[in-house]
């Protein structure tokens, strides 16, 4: 294993540090990203934009999907550049989580060097509204609750989404949760509210209060604090987001938010690093900015393209007598290419550094939550400050893409299916620096390697289903269970 390890990182060292980073160094020439149905072809030079239609969009705006087109009416384009923007067209649609399928078709009327063409869009929508029961387990992951397969651990309640509320891309969430956790949030985003379609907002609200909840961290493991007849810890918030998107690939969100905290005597009594300054009612505002690019070709299981973001997060203004005083910086980079035939590569770098200013345990968040950790350290939360993640993958497509359609079923929402199965070699590096919490864990301020194998299942509504078998530097050996992509 440590072999493998060695030479996926030698390959990311070579691969990643290239004078060009798309060369296709295993091939002799690269494939390209999509095939859309009518390729452009014939002797034209010179294509002309006579028409767009749409079909097949029910319930989505016309204009929404127009937003997305990266050509318009009367555009005149090489036959180069208009293949090119068919398909990272076709990619745009898709990712706006509104449609299972996207088939752009092509009609030419030739003249000469210089054709026009008529562009149809067909489009099959997705299913917008789920009113559903919750039953969730309240874990970090899957694999943590599989441990204990303690039921008591687990939220039910009630989940209300809106997709594509009033066919204009809003979102609306209304969460109510009981059970372990208590949950009580709503959100609303507007994507565009001007006529360029380029600013859009989100108003989110919520009460979250727990009767257990990590009270700190040993041996790099979350020790718990359970009350039966209060709540050790409260949370309310109340939230608003500015979006600016000015175009496609590119997004700005501004957020600022109110936050008031909650904690009993008995909490603070175990942990005294568990607020700020000994406070049991901790309130402040946040600022949050983030500046995303995202050029993947399929955000839910990207193969081909990259993705960056840069955040900025400031946490307490001195508005309040608390004095909390939180700022880090955190930023992501993923790179996903094509080797040959159907293996593929991609890597992901992550770091975050904070200011030198004292940091609660109640907004301490190092690795080990979402995708943030190294795979094989599933079981473990690693506390700090500061840290440094490098992931990477080697994927062999073992089931290409296959669409099954479904006669039985009388909605196009659900009858057509599709699915494709990858085959993984991956291994992870990670570093995080504690000057906080150290002296109770033993992983902070350690280099932690991880590798293994996996199998991923990619199908419609953006789901992912992913079962690895990985070992850690500890040679600590496992199966997991994921339900994302793995970076």
């Amino acid at each position: 294993m440590k072999f493998v390890f060695f030479l996926l990182i030698l390959f990311f060292s070579i691969k990643g540090f290239s004078e060009n980073p798309d060369e296709n160094i295993l091939c002799n020439s690269p494939d390209s990203l999509l095939v859309v149905d009518d390729s452009v072809s014939g002797n034209y030079k010179t294509v002309v934009v006579k028409e767009i239609i749409l079909t097949g969009n029910k319930i989505t705006k016309d204009y929404i999907i127009y937003r997305e087109l990266e050509f318009g009416v009367n555009d005149t384009l090489t036959i180069s550049k208009f293949d090119s923007l068919i398909n990272s067209s076709r990619e745009n649609l898709l990712n706006t989580s509104l449609f299972n399928f996207v088939t752009i078709n092509l009609n030419f009327i030739s003249k000469g060097d210089l054709a026009e063409t008529i562009v149809i869009v067909d489009l099959a929508e997705r299913w917008y509204v789920w009113p559903f029961p919750i039953f969730e387990l309240s874990e970090r992951n899957f694999n943590t609750w599989w441990k204990t397969k303690d039921f008591s651990r687990v939220n039910y309640g009630f989940f209300l989404t809106m997709d594509n509320f009033r066919g204009r891309m809003e979102k609306l969430k209304v969460l109510v949760s009981m059970g372990y956790d208590e949950k009580y949030e709503f959100s609303y985003q507007i994507p565009y509210i001007n006529k360029k379609q380029t600013i859009g907002f989100q108003l989110s609200a919520g009460l979250l209060q727990n009767h257990e909840t990590s009270v700190f961290t040993i041996n790099d493991t979350l020790q718990y604090f359970k009350s039966e007849n209060s709540y050790p810890k409260k949370k309310k918030y109340l939230g608003l987001q500015l979006i600016n998107r000015p175009n496609i690939r590119n997004t700005q969100i501004f957020e600022i938010k109110y936050n008031q905290f909650e904690f009993t005597d008995s909490l603070l009594k175990i942990n005294p690093l568990y607020t700020i300054n000994g406070f049991s009612k901790v309130r402040y505002f946040s600022f949050y900015y983030q500046y995303k690019s995202d050029f993947r070709d399929f955000k839910a299981y990207p193969l081909n393209g990259y993705y960056f973001d840069v955040v900025l997060n400031k946490s307490g203004f001195g508005l309040f007598k608390e004095k909390l005083d939180v700022f880090f910086v955190q930023s992501t980079f993923r790179k996903y290419w094509k080797l040959c035939n159907r293996f593929y590569f991609a890597y992901m770098l992550s770091a975050k550094f904070s200011s030198d200013s004292f940091q609660p345990y109640f907004l301490q968040e190092g690795l080990g939550y979402g995708r943030n950790f190294p795979r094989a350290y599933e079981y473990y939360v690693i506390d700090g400050q500061n840290y440094g993640l490098l992931k990477t993958n080697v994927k062999f497509e073992l089931f290409p893409e296959k669409v099954k359609k479904f006669g039985f079923v009388p909605s196009q929402n659900f009858n057509t299916l599709h699915f494709a199965v990858y085959l993984n070699l991956f291994a992870d590096l990670a570093y995080v620096q504690d000057d906080i919490f150290y002296k109770n864990n033993t992983l902070s301020n350690e280099l932690l390697f991880g590798t293994g194998i996996g199998l991923d299942l990619v199908t419609y509504y953006d789901i992912v289903w992913r079962l690895e078998y990985s070992i850690n530097k500890m040679h600590e050996s496992g199966f997991f269970v994921h339900f994302m992509a793995p970076l």
